[in-house]
């Protein structure tokens, strides 16, 4: 069976378990039916994106109960925290609140939740899942392809009016009522049509997250922000900011890494990610997940950015094993040497590591870069910015596609011949590709 075909029946399937999950939990607390997912039709996707996660990188965890259950509980808290934030950013408030239960964090997400969640993943993966998988393949092929084809249509289709809901609401944050009525008013036939739409689906998102429906409160948030980020580049931590913060974390992971393998090694090797400059792809994302999931705590103590560094770094880290090894067959670390490992992808020692990289950088260092990139002139920036995701986006591209070719060759893979092979075998040579790559192991 396709595993693309398979992929996308496990999406839907558990993006409508969840929408039925989240339905029901809704109807005891509130007493009454209320579609409380993000979109219109009966699926909520961040279950299905989580368990298709869960499933392709905490799978070689199965066997290994406790560590299935904290990798599980780890992915459901970053994404659920991630969809927060975002739906926040989209529409001025939280899609849900769990300000009223013990150990949450700042209302995103909560210790008792996350850990529900965690388990439910531990029972999907070792054996809801092999059930599901059979159901899916009692379906003919041609008739679950035509029944995935009809819910991509329709999720896609639900997808752009959610997105037209949302900039229309934006739209009414930004304009008074009275601008609103009169921009109705002079609208064409499909144009209030289209108004009549996007309003009925945004009198549904009202009734799921009701502070939506406070319009001059939200109006009021949003002129504020507009105002105080008129002004200044990459204000706030948004796109512009965190494309500058991967840039400059993998940079500087590149070079600590170079530096730290020379101290302990005693030789100069290259520890970049990608043929083109000395960035690591893994410290510069990490930069990143660091910057979104821990910029909160930056007014904590020490110890609890500590402790969430260390628990989110080690996560990072053997997800990014995981997906190399599956995506490139190749293994660039291995930690089996050290006391307290798992699989050889992580080990307690670098997981402290990571949680001390993370106090210096929420304490010390991304304030001072926010304020160093913010200071650059709005234009000069964004040409900047621009450039470089260009630049990155073909480096990692061209990288990516050489590392597999290099993979292929040492494998023996006898391949006919194209246009592509022939020119990553002539410009990255098994001898550039092992200086580039020094410690990277394939694997089957």
């Amino acid at each position: 069976m396709d595993s693309l075909y398979l992929a996308l029946g496990l999406f839907f399937l558990y993006s409508f378990f969840g929408w039925l999950a989240e339905v029901a939990f809704s109807a005891v607390s509130r007493k009454k039916f209320v579609n409380t997912g993000f979109l219109t039709g009966p699926v909520c996707p961040i279950y299905g994106v989580g368990i298709l996660f869960i499933l392709r990188f905490l799978e070689p965890l199965r066997n290994d109960l406790f560590f299935l259950f904290v990798g599980s509980t780890v992915v459901a808290t970053v994404l659920e925290y991630a969809t927060n934030r975002f739906l926040e950013g989209l529409t001025g408030t939280k899609w849900w609140d769990y300000s009223r239960f013990r150990f949450h964090f700042g209302g995103y997400v909560c210790l008792p939740f996350s850990a529900f969640w965690g388990a439910g993943a531990v029972a999907i993966v070792r054996w809801i899942n092999p059930l599901v998988v059979r159901l899916v393949q009692l379906i003919p092929v041609p008739v679950g392809r035509v029944i995935l084809l009809g819910c991509v249509i329709l999720l896609g289709l639900d997808l752009i009016a959610t997105a037209g809901t949302m900039v229309r609401m934006r739209r009414q944050f930004a304009l008074t009522p009275e601008q609103m009525e009169a921009l109705e008013q002079a609208a064409s036939l499909p144009g209030r049509l289209s108004e009549a739409i996007l309003g009925r689906i945004q009198r549904r998102m009202e009734r799921t997250v009701p502070q939506l429906s406070r319009h001059e409160e939200a109006a009021r948030a949003f002129r504020e922000h507009q105002k105080a980020a008129s002004g200044v580049f990459a204000y706030g931590c948004g796109f512009y900011k965190l494309v500058w913060l991967f840039g400059i974390g993998a940079f500087l992971g590149d070079i600590i890494e170079t530096i730290y393998c020379h101290a302990t090694a005693g030789v100069w090797m290259s520890r970049s990610s990608v043929l083109y400059g000395p960035f690591s792809i893994v410290w510069g994302l990490g930069a990143v997940l660091m910057t979104v999931m821990l910029e909160r705590l930056r007014h904590r103590d020490s110890v609890a950015v500590f402790l969430a560094g260390t628990v989110l770094g080690g996560v990072y880290e053997y997800v990014c094993s995981v997906f190399t090894e599956v995506m490139f067959g190749t293994v660039f670390w291995d930690y089996s040497a050290f006391k307290f490992n798992l699989g050889g992808r992580i080990n307690l020692l670098y997981c402290f590591f990571w949680g001390m990289a993370a106090v210096v950088w929420i304490k010390g260092v991304y304030p001072f870069l926010s304020d160093r990139i913010e200071r650059l002139p709005i234009r000069l920036g964004r040409v900047l910015t621009w450039v470089f995701v260009v630049f990155m986006s073909v480096n990692i591209t061209l990288s990516g596609l050489a590392l597999a070719r290099y993979s292929q060759r040492a494998s023996g893979v006898d391949t006919p011949p194209t246009a592509l092979s022939t020119f990553l075998d002539e410009h990255y040579p098994d001898e550039r590709m092992r200086r580039v790559y020094p410690n990277a192991v394939h694997t089957d």
